[in-house]
């Protein structure tokens, strides 16, 4: 898969990937989810994207659009790459299967849309976490175990976060 048009491919809205998943769930593979800003791509987003991909088959990545990265209250000047740049670099990876954007607060409705059999986040989240209010909540467990699947914390690699990046940037 080296062409633009190969790359193009794994990108698609709500439908488009939940099509493709349920085709995949028919040949058994195992889907696994995870989501998030990706802003400005790094060591530390490679190795958890790989390390979600690993406890599956499929791996379905779903980026919060620039609007939704806003309302997140990262940052007046965030996101610092716009939501097509940021598919299109997350479709390269060769860990990610398919890519789509999320304007609403949470993942919710696509989690419930797709049904993963795994659904990742990074460890700063903790899956037996049942409080929505806790930051430490995982948004869509309840529909991802009430389906058969599982929600799984990855460990996050030290000293590399987005907004470390960018605070060294403006030293």
């Amino acid at each position: 898969m080296k062409s633009l048009a190969a790359l193009h491919q794994k990108i698609g809205s709500l439908q488009d990937v939940a099509k493709k998943v349920d085709e995949w769930k028919i040949k058994g593979e195992k889907v696994v989810l995870t989501n998030g800003c990706f802003d400005i791509l790094h060591v530390g987003h490679v190795t958890y994207l790989t390390r979600a991909a690993e406890l599956g088959t499929k791996l379905v990545v779903a980026l919060n659009t620039d609007e939704s990265v806003k309302r997140l209250g990262k940052g007046d000047d965030r996101p610092i790459n716009s939501e097509t740049a940021r598919l299109q670099v997350m479709a390269a990876l060769g860990a990610v299967d398919a890519v789509l954007l999320f304007n609403e607060d949470t993942p919710l409705q696509l989690i419930q849309q797709i049904q993963p059999d795994v659904l990742v986040k990074g460890a700063d989240y903790d899956p037996e976490e049942t409080d929505p209010a806790s930051k430490k909540y995982i948004v869509g467990r309840e529909a991802v175990i009430s389906n058969g699947g599982k929600v799984i914390a990855v460990d996050l690699v030290p000293g590399f976060s987005t907004t470390a990046i960018l605070e060294k940037v403006r030293k």
